[in-house]
């Protein structure tokens, strides 16, 4: 992520600013779900929303923070674990991971210091390293997702793009 640059804030039809993400403008008058339904990079991550029975609760007031892994973050995972997770038998599994990418409040990129741990809804916590003017996440396994679009903000809470899917202890 780049803190001074990175796609720039344009204007929507209804003249609300916003992030062009997976080629839809992500506005902040909707909120995170209606946002991340826009975009072609997250159908992998909307599906498992839905999948995981988690669309009411990031649709609620929040604030939340959210990490949303694109398309091409989930395709690096092993073949065959979305398709698995998917399946309402191992839907408190896919819970668990989804609500791994979520931290309550509304953080933006400048809130984001280097060995600053967020500890999110799922319970454990995640490492932000920040290096010059990219941020990264580590996970409770030493995984990492680089943050490559930030700051998308909706009406409860913001999003940051990751480019990889972070994995719980659980």
């Amino acid at each position: 992520m780049k803190m001074g640059s990175g796609p720039s804030a344009s204007m929507d039809a209804s003249g609300a600013s916003g992030v062009m993400v997976g080629g839809a403008m992500m506005t902040p008058d909707k909120d995170i779900v209606d946002n991340a339904v826009s975009s072609a990079e997250h159908t992998t991550l909307v599906g498992a929303v839905k999948a995981g029975g988690l669309v009411e609760t990031l649709k609620g007031a929040g604030p939340f923070t959210v990490f949303a892994p694109t398309n091409a973050a989930f395709e690096k995972l092993p073949a065959g674990t979305v398709n698995t997770l998917v399946m309402p038998e191992n839907k408190d599994k896919l819970s668990t991971i989804l609500t791994y990418h979520v931290v309550p409040g509304r953080l933006m990129a400048a809130d984001l210091k280097d060995g600053q741990t967020l500890t999110t809804v799922e319970g454990e916590t995640l490492t932000v390293v920040a290096k010059g003017s990219s941020v990264m996440l580590r996970d409770a396994k030493g995984g990492t997702a680089n943050v490559t679009i930030p700051n998308v903000v909706s009406s409860n809470g913001v999003t940051h793009v990751v480019d990889a899917v972070l994995m719980p202890t659980k």
